[in-house]
């Protein structure tokens, strides 16, 4: 045994971990190394000897997996682009209409923390063909909702198995490929991740524009059920572990938790950031995780394993995933948002605008892998980040005179640093946990992803809405309303009555609102950037068989 650093032990004697790592999980004593033990009710898969579940032959299974996960998250970001013609056939306001998008995220956050138990107790094949089957029946339920108050309600329903869906993707990955194998199949797997978001504007934008809105909904139908018969006949099977009690109390405090947490980032610029409601959220937010902690620390069987906060390399690729997250779904957002509103660009053309990007990503996906598995995650993700970071810079050129080609030369920079970072630092990270809380390191990765992009996106959007009231004003302030040093052209303007100013309004909201986004992307430049330090601590080297490996623990 050797000792790294105060505090962090490097033990490369996997029978002596597991007993250590059981004793400490569940408050009992384990047989010591070299002892026999009766079979356990569930697989308890030793470190020297890997996954019992692992294949040679993982490629078409693992295709399986990747449908169910591109049509979660592909639904996320498809569904966006239909909100405007949603809120005009229901006849219903801007504020209103949100919550079609508010109601999933909010289940989202009370069902991801379930995902871990769930798979255990149905087993992940089971549980992975109810989640495709629950999805794609919620997801008709959808297109044929009739007025707002269904369709939020169906949306609810939709997000159950749309939150346990990633998780038991993940987990079953890590459960059926050998270790040596997993930065092949991360980076098939994150064509799901980060990919799906890039295509979803553009089928979205056509079906919207040439076809029915409802079909949005609709197309997941038969991906769902193909794919649940797929996994039927292709997916090995996973013991369930049907003993293993829940855990009530943990899972009020953290559904409560980040349902306050994820309200308030949501309602926070209506309410306002400082408005006692707001205040309120977080603070109950915050009280209920940190008591989530305590409880998870003292039962027998936890919800979710927060041990998993005890391996530096999980902490890292976390707040890595955490930077990434924020600059993706950023862009995502606000560079549609100029095109359709600063550019009058249709859904369909805006669409096909951001997927260059998309499909950049797809190619680097893979090769980031299979670098991955040559020299592990720590210079593809100092180099990703470096690339995403300056294609974040870049993008603070936006104005309405800027081309096409410019937009799109600007994002495959930085998506082709996504594709070649995210997967890397998100491999890197669940591969250095033992395989029996792979689970619930599965199930931190999904929540930290979503919640880190709504906290960022709402901490961007309150930035945009200062930076625009602040440029607005300052920006009228230069401009004289009466006098000999009036502008001609206002002049002129003005005696055509109240009409005859709108042109002049319209152009200074658009000027505005690319200043306003260009600090955006600033902030957000910046923050990738200083990412590249955190990268500097993942692992170098390549990746240790499976009776190689040697777990990190902090503390």
């Amino acid at each position: 045994m050797a000792r790294s650093g105060s505090g962090t032990t490097v033990d490369a004697d996997y029978d002596d971990y597991d007993y250590r790592l059981d004793t400490a999980a569940h408050g009992s004593v384990a047989a010591p190394p070299g002892t026999t033990e009766p079979p356990a009710p569930a697989p308890s898969p030793s470190q020297n000897q890997g996954s019992p579940f692992e294949t040679p032959h993982w490629g078409l299974p693992l295709a399986v997996v990747v449908i169910g996960m591109f049509m979660s998250i592909l639904d996320t970001s498809i569904v966006n682009v239909a909100v405007p013609t949603i809120q005009k056939e229901f006849s219903t306001t801007t504020d209103d209409i949100q919550w079609i998008s508010t109601a999933y995220t909010l289940c989202l956050g009370v069902i991801v923390p379930t995902s871990a138990w769930l798979g255990e107790r149905l087993g992940l094949k089971r549980l992975y063909l109810i989640s495709l089957v629950g999805f794609s029946v919620f997801s008709a339920l959808c297109g044929m909702a009739w007025d707002l108050n269904s369709m939020i309600a169906f949306r609810i329903l939709q997000a159950i198995p749309g939150g346990v869906i990633p998780v038991t993707c993940l987990t079953i990955l890590y459960r059926m490929v050998p270790k040596e194998k997993l930065g092949a199949a991360m980076g098939l797997y994150g064509l799901g991740i980060v990919v799906a978001p890039g295509v979803g504007p553009t089928l979205g934008g056509y079906l919207v524009e040439y076809v029915d809105w409802r079909l949005i909904f609709y197309i997941n139908v038969p991906i769902g059920v193909i794919g649940a018969i797929a996994a039927l006949v292709v997916l090995p099977n996973f013991p369930a572990t049907p003993g293993k009690r829940f855990d009530l109390p943990g899972f009020l405090c953290i559904a409560t938790g980040l349902f306050a947490l994820l309200l308030a980032l949501s309602e926070g610029q209506d309410w306002g950031w400082t408005g006692y409601r707001v205040l309120i959220l977080v603070a109950g937010s915050i009280n209920l995780l940190a008591l989530f902690v305590v409880i998870e620390l003292q039962v027998k069987e936890p919800l979710l394993n927060v041990r998993v906060f005890a391996y530096w390399p999980f902490i890292n690729s976390l707040l890595l995933i955490s930077i990434m997250s924020i600059g993706l779904f950023a862009v995502l957002f606000y560079v549609p948002l100029f095109l359709q509103e600063g550019q009058d660009m249709t859904p369909m053309n805006t669409g096909l605008t951001v997927l260059p990007q998309a499909l950049v990503m797809a190619v680097m996906m893979p090769t980031a892998g299979r670098i991955y598995d040559r020299i592990g995650p720590r210079w593809p993700a100092v180099i990703g980040l470096t690339l995403a970071g300056g294609g974040t810079l870049l993008l603070t050129g936006i104005n309405i005179d800027m081309t096409r080609p410019e937009l799109i030369a600007w994002m495959m920079i930085r998506a082709a640093g996504l594709g070649l970072g995210m997967m890397p630092i998100m491999t890197g990270g669940i591969s250095s946990l033992p395989p029996d809380i792979v689970s619930a390191g599965s199930a931190f990765n999904t929540l930290t992803q979503r919640v880190t992009a709504a906290l960022g996106l709402a901490a961007l959007t309150s930035l945009a809405t200062v930076q625009q009231a602040q440029i607005t004003a300052d920006r009228s302030a230069l401009l004289p309303d009466n006098g000999a040093s009036l502008d001609p052209r206002i002049l002129a303007m003005q005696q055509q009555g109240a009409g005859g100013l709108l042109p002049l309004w319209q152009q200074l909201q658009v000027e505005v609102q690319a200043q306003a986004y260009s600090n955006v992307f600033l902030v957000a430049g910046i923050c990738t950037l200083a990412g590249v330090f955190l990268a500097f601590f993942l692992r170098h080297g390549k990746v240790p068989s499976t009776g190689d490996a040697e777990p990190v623990e902090v503390g």
